[in-house]
């Protein structure tokens, strides 16, 4: 699922290196919380959040289909990347 939201958000940004997605897991329920340039932000959204209730209809779809229920957070500031 997180390659999944990195590749579409990914291709929606003019900084695609600073797009950084924190997964957090549990049994049935994954949160992804995403990062991005601060200039990058309203892409991401949309007008409206149109762009933004796009990638969560998807991502929800794809999570369905493997059980598990998903939620999509946009982080204002960057989450602390931990390797």
């Amino acid at each position: 699922m997180k390659e999944f939201v990195e590749y579409i958000v990914k291709n929606l940004v003019d900084h695609p290196d600073k797009v950084h997605i924190n997964e957090i897991g549990g049994t049935h329920t994954l949160i992804l919380e995403l990062s991005v340039e601060k200039t990058d932000i309203g892409k991401i959204i949309g007008k409206k959040g149109k762009t933004i209730n796009a990638i969560r209809t998807l991502l929800m779809s794809v999570a369905s289909r493997n059980g598990v229920r998903v939620s999509l957070e946009i982080m204002e500031e960057p989450a602390v990347v931990i390797s």
